[in-house]
Protein backbone atom coordinates (compact mmCIF):
# COMPACT_ATOMS: atom_id res chain seq x y z
CA UNK A 1 0.00 0.00 0.00
CA UNK A 2 1.63 3.79 -1.00
CA UNK A 3 1.93 6.32 1.63
CA UNK A 4 -1.17 7.78 1.01
CA UNK A 5 -3.09 4.82 1.74
CA UNK A 6 -1.06 3.93 5.11
CA UNK A 7 -2.06 7.59 5.87
CA UNK A 8 -5.48 6.26 4.83
CA UNK A 9 -5.76 3.86 7.33
CA UNK A 10 -3.85 5.20 10.17
CA UNK A 11 -6.29 8.13 9.89
CA UNK A 12 -8.76 5.75 11.28
CA UNK A 13 -7.41 5.34 14.29
CA UNK A 14 -4.62 2.55 13.43
CA UNK A 15 -1.49 2.77 14.47
CA UNK A 16 -0.18 -0.21 11.70
CA UNK A 17 -2.73 -0.93 8.94
CA UNK A 18 -3.93 -4.24 9.40
CA UNK A 19 -2.38 -4.39 12.52
CA UNK A 20 -4.68 -7.38 13.52
CA UNK A 21 -2.42 -9.96 10.82
CA UNK A 22 0.41 -11.72 11.51
CA UNK A 23 3.24 -12.39 10.93
CA UNK A 24 4.86 -9.65 9.40
CA UNK A 25 5.27 -10.47 6.14
CA UNK A 26 1.60 -11.89 5.76
CA UNK A 27 0.28 -8.09 6.93
CA UNK A 28 2.75 -6.49 4.03
CA UNK A 29 1.23 -9.09 1.63
CA UNK A 30 -1.87 -8.08 2.56
CA UNK A 31 -1.27 -4.23 2.55
CA UNK A 32 -0.13 -4.63 -1.26
CA UNK A 33 -3.58 -7.04 -2.32
CA UNK A 34 -5.55 -4.02 -0.97
CA UNK A 35 -3.50 -1.33 -3.34
CA UNK A 36 -3.37 -3.90 -6.03
CA UNK A 37 -6.96 -4.56 -5.80
CA UNK A 38 -8.50 -1.30 -5.48
CA UNK A 39 -6.19 0.05 -7.88
CA UNK A 40 -6.50 -2.44 -10.64
CA UNK A 41 -9.19 -4.25 -9.55
CA UNK A 42 -9.34 -8.02 -8.60
CA UNK A 43 -9.57 -10.10 -11.98
CA UNK A 44 -6.64 -7.52 -13.58
CA UNK A 45 -4.55 -8.31 -10.37
CA UNK A 46 -1.91 -11.27 -10.36
CA UNK A 47 -0.03 -12.61 -7.07
CA UNK A 48 3.35 -11.25 -9.08
CA UNK A 49 1.71 -8.03 -8.94
CA UNK A 50 0.95 -8.65 -5.24
CA UNK A 51 3.96 -9.92 -4.40
CA UNK A 52 6.40 -7.21 -5.94
CA UNK A 53 4.50 -4.35 -4.38
CA UNK A 54 5.27 -6.47 -0.79
CA UNK A 55 8.55 -6.77 -1.94
CA UNK A 56 8.47 -10.13 -2.04
CA UNK A 57 8.68 -13.06 -4.14
CA UNK A 58 5.77 -14.70 -5.92
CA UNK A 59 6.86 -17.78 -4.11
CA UNK A 60 6.74 -16.13 -0.89
CA UNK A 61 3.27 -14.99 -1.28
CA UNK A 62 1.85 -18.84 -1.11
CA UNK A 63 3.79 -19.57 2.14
CA UNK A 64 0.90 -17.13 3.81
CA UNK A 65 -2.21 -17.77 1.27
CA UNK A 66 -2.65 -20.23 -0.50
CA UNK A 67 -4.53 -18.56 -3.46
CA UNK A 68 -5.40 -14.86 -4.70
CA UNK A 69 -9.00 -15.65 -3.48
CA UNK A 70 -7.82 -16.33 -0.04
CA UNK A 71 -6.18 -13.18 -0.20
CA UNK A 72 -9.54 -11.33 -0.93
CA UNK A 73 -11.90 -13.30 1.71
CA UNK A 74 -9.06 -12.39 4.66
CA UNK A 75 -9.66 -8.61 3.71
CA UNK A 76 -13.10 -8.91 3.20
CA UNK A 77 -13.71 -11.08 6.45
CA UNK A 78 -12.02 -8.35 8.61
CA UNK A 79 -13.42 -5.43 6.70
CA UNK A 80 -17.25 -6.91 7.28
CA UNK A 81 -16.48 -7.87 11.01
CA UNK A 82 -15.69 -4.07 11.49
CA UNK A 83 -18.94 -3.12 9.73
CA UNK A 84 -20.93 -5.22 12.27
CA UNK A 85 -18.59 -3.98 14.75
CA UNK A 86 -19.74 -0.79 14.51
CA UNK A 87 -23.59 -1.12 13.65
CA UNK A 88 -24.49 -3.59 16.66
CA UNK A 89 -22.49 -1.19 18.66
CA UNK A 90 -24.68 1.45 17.53
CA UNK A 91 -27.71 -0.32 17.77
CA UNK A 92 -27.27 -1.86 21.17
CA UNK A 93 -25.85 2.00 22.94
CA UNK A 94 -28.10 4.41 25.04
CA UNK A 95 -30.67 6.68 23.64
CA UNK A 96 -33.07 6.95 21.86
CA UNK A 97 -33.53 5.62 17.87
CA UNK A 98 -32.56 9.07 16.68
CA UNK A 99 -29.84 8.94 18.35
CA UNK A 100 -28.75 5.76 17.78
CA UNK A 101 -29.07 6.03 13.66
CA UNK A 102 -27.07 9.18 14.29
CA UNK A 103 -24.27 7.20 15.52
CA UNK A 104 -24.73 3.94 13.42
CA UNK A 105 -24.81 6.33 10.27
CA UNK A 106 -21.94 8.78 11.62
CA UNK A 107 -19.33 6.30 12.61
CA UNK A 108 -20.34 3.88 9.32
CA UNK A 109 -19.81 6.92 6.70
CA UNK A 110 -16.42 7.66 8.75
CA UNK A 111 -15.00 4.23 8.50
CA UNK A 112 -15.75 4.11 4.87
CA UNK A 113 -14.04 7.63 4.37
CA UNK A 114 -11.68 7.30 6.38
CA UNK A 115 -10.23 3.78 5.00
CA UNK A 116 -12.06 3.93 1.75
CA UNK A 117 -9.13 2.27 -0.28
CA UNK A 118 -9.87 -0.94 1.53
CA UNK A 119 -13.76 -0.12 1.81
CA UNK A 120 -13.60 -0.25 -2.20
CA UNK A 121 -12.45 -3.59 -1.83
CA UNK A 122 -14.33 -4.86 1.07
CA UNK A 123 -17.81 -3.41 -0.55
CA UNK A 124 -17.15 -3.90 -4.27
CA UNK A 125 -15.53 -7.46 -5.07
CA UNK A 126 -17.78 -9.51 -3.33
CA UNK A 127 -18.79 -11.25 -6.70
CA UNK A 128 -14.91 -12.60 -6.57
CA UNK A 129 -15.21 -14.18 -4.24
CA UNK A 130 -15.58 -18.57 -4.02
CA UNK A 131 -18.72 -20.11 -3.15
CA UNK A 132 -18.14 -20.90 0.46
CA UNK A 133 -16.80 -17.24 0.93
CA UNK A 134 -19.19 -15.50 -0.40
CA UNK A 135 -21.49 -17.55 1.36
CA UNK A 136 -19.48 -16.49 5.07
CA UNK A 137 -20.00 -12.76 3.60
CA UNK A 138 -23.19 -12.35 2.67
CA UNK A 139 -24.21 -13.67 5.91
CA UNK A 140 -22.01 -10.80 7.95
CA UNK A 141 -23.82 -8.58 5.24
CA UNK A 142 -27.30 -10.19 6.41
CA UNK A 143 -26.57 -9.27 10.29
CA UNK A 144 -25.15 -5.96 9.24
CA UNK A 145 -28.75 -4.99 7.96
CA UNK A 146 -30.21 -6.44 10.48
CA UNK A 147 -28.64 -4.44 13.12
CA UNK A 148 -29.66 -1.07 11.54
CA UNK A 149 -32.87 -2.74 10.58
CA UNK A 150 -33.71 -3.14 14.30
CA UNK A 151 -33.09 0.97 14.45
CA UNK A 152 -35.32 1.76 12.37
CA UNK A 153 -38.14 -0.88 13.63
CA UNK A 154 -37.65 0.65 17.07
CA UNK A 155 -38.08 4.71 15.59
CA UNK A 156 -41.50 3.47 13.94
CA UNK A 157 -42.45 1.84 17.37
CA UNK A 158 -41.70 4.27 19.64
CA UNK A 159 -43.03 7.00 17.32
CA UNK A 160 -40.12 8.67 15.96
CA UNK A 161 -39.43 8.07 12.61
CA UNK A 162 -41.90 8.18 9.70
CA UNK A 163 -41.34 4.79 7.68
CA UNK A 164 -43.85 2.98 5.71
CA UNK A 165 -41.10 0.60 4.44
CA UNK A 166 -38.25 -0.68 6.76
CA UNK A 167 -36.49 -3.02 4.27
CA UNK A 168 -36.43 -0.98 1.65
CA UNK A 169 -35.37 2.08 3.64
CA UNK A 170 -32.39 -0.02 5.49
CA UNK A 171 -31.09 -0.96 2.20
CA UNK A 172 -31.14 2.97 1.37
CA UNK A 173 -29.06 3.73 4.07
CA UNK A 174 -26.65 1.16 3.77
CA UNK A 175 -26.02 1.67 0.44
CA UNK A 176 -25.88 5.84 0.75
CA UNK A 177 -23.06 5.16 4.01
CA UNK A 178 -21.00 2.68 1.70
CA UNK A 179 -21.23 4.69 -1.60
CA UNK A 180 -18.59 6.89 0.50
CA UNK A 181 -15.79 5.07 -0.35
CA UNK A 182 -16.07 5.16 -4.12
CA UNK A 183 -15.98 8.54 -4.11
CA UNK A 184 -14.40 10.22 -1.16
CA UNK A 185 -10.86 11.60 -1.59
CA UNK A 186 -8.41 12.77 0.77
CA UNK A 187 -7.61 16.21 -0.76
CA UNK A 188 -11.35 16.68 -1.14
CA UNK A 189 -12.86 19.69 1.49
CA UNK A 190 -14.32 17.54 3.87
CA UNK A 191 -13.00 14.96 6.73
CA UNK A 192 -13.79 12.11 7.04
CA UNK A 193 -15.56 13.40 10.56
CA UNK A 194 -17.64 16.37 8.91
CA UNK A 195 -18.75 13.60 6.11
CA UNK A 196 -19.74 11.07 8.94
CA UNK A 197 -21.93 14.49 10.38
CA UNK A 198 -23.26 15.13 7.01
CA UNK A 199 -24.82 12.03 6.28
CA UNK A 200 -26.21 11.45 9.82
CA UNK A 201 -27.83 14.30 9.41
CA UNK A 202 -29.50 13.59 5.67
CA UNK A 203 -30.32 9.94 7.27
CA UNK A 204 -32.32 11.38 10.07
CA UNK A 205 -34.26 13.38 7.80
CA UNK A 206 -34.74 10.36 5.04
CA UNK A 207 -36.52 8.55 7.85
CA UNK A 208 -38.78 11.48 9.26
CA UNK A 209 -36.67 11.76 12.68
CA UNK A 210 -38.99 13.86 14.83
CA UNK A 211 -37.07 16.59 16.28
Amino acid sequence: MGTADVTEETAGGEEKPWGEVTPEAARRLLVAAVEAFAERGYHATTTRDIAGRAGMSPAALYIHYKTKEELLHRISRIGHDKALEILRSAAEGEGGAADRLAAAVRSFVRWHAGHHTTARVVQYELDALGDEHRTEIVELRRQSDAAVRRILNDGVAAGEFDVPDVPGTTLAVLSLCIDVARWFNTEGRRTPDEVGALYADLVLRMVGAQK
